[in-house]
């Protein structure tokens, strides 16, 4: 069995279930602490996503008036590049929200300052917390292993004093903000959205081999908290996972 806990599902059930958890992990924390905080990623993976949250009734039934929103990483381009994570997000969903408390981090600045200002925000919202803990952090991989702007063999992975830096990606741009692993481990729950049968290779290796190198995305293990890889049936199948079902409770 995986040491992580995971599902297969179609694609469009994949998107469903994501929008289940998220609604219902949401719910939960308005309900314990009034607030909810939420860091959500860019690149393709997340964009079904997106879209169905911009519609009826993902837009009534969460509680969006109490849910901070931030941004697991961002690329150092404006806020209306192509490129930007903030960007994306906004035209697929958010701009379709009534009601939308947003922590964008400004990639247009210098990438230092960028992550500067982005670790000041956080600890002005989570003051008095050695870590801040998000009720749920939304997390891809990339073929190669990464996740967050945490790439393999990058100084940003081995970051254990800081909540935010500065991580080099391998294609343009570069330059990218990430939060940290210490930081991201810290969460209550992690969502993983996995699709693609490239992606395989690296899933195999996150799932199944032991190495003295793991990729990045094998490093994510909440402290006190619980994750969940949600995986279509391409990726699976390519990298030999069965059918399973969810093993994600509270």
């Amino acid at each position: 069995m995986s040491p992580h806990p995971f599902e297969v599902h179609t694609s469009d059930i994949q998107t469903l279930r994501a929008a289940e958890l998220m609604a219902w992990i949401i719910e939960d924390a308005v309900q314990a602490r009034g607030v909810a905080h939420m860091a959500i990623s860019g690149g393709h993976t997340p964009r079904p996503l997106y879209r169905l949250l911009a519609q009826s009734p993902w837009q009534e039934r969460i509680p969006w008036a109490h849910t901070h929103i931030w941004w697991v990483d961002e690329r150092c381009v404006p806020p209306d590049h192509p490129e930007s994570n903030y960007a994306t997000a906004y035209a697929l969903w958010l701009q379709h929200q009534p009601v939308v408390i947003i922590h964008r981090i400004r990639g247009e600045e210098s990438p230092t300052r960028a992550a500067a200002l982005y670790e000041q925000e956080l600890q002005q919202v989570f003051e008095g917390s050695p870590w801040p803990r998000f009720d749920l952090i939304l997390l891809g991989m990339g073929a190669d292993g990464h996740t967050a702007s945490l790439f393999p063999g990058d100084g940003a992975l081995q970051v254990r004093d800081a909540w935010v830096t500065v991580g080099h990606a391998p294609t343009p741009p570069r330059a990218r903000v990430t939060l940290t692993l210490p930081l991201i481990n810290q969460a209550r729950y992690i969502l993983f959205l996995v699709t693609g049968r490239h992606k395989a290779p690296a899933l195999r290796r996150v799932f199944g081999e032991t190495s003295p190198h793991p990729p990045p995305a094998a490093l994510v293990d909440p402290e006190q908290g619980h994750a969940l890889w949600l995986l279509d049936e391409a990726v699976a199948r390519e990298a030999d996972l069965p059918f399973f079902p969810g093993l994600f409770r509270k």
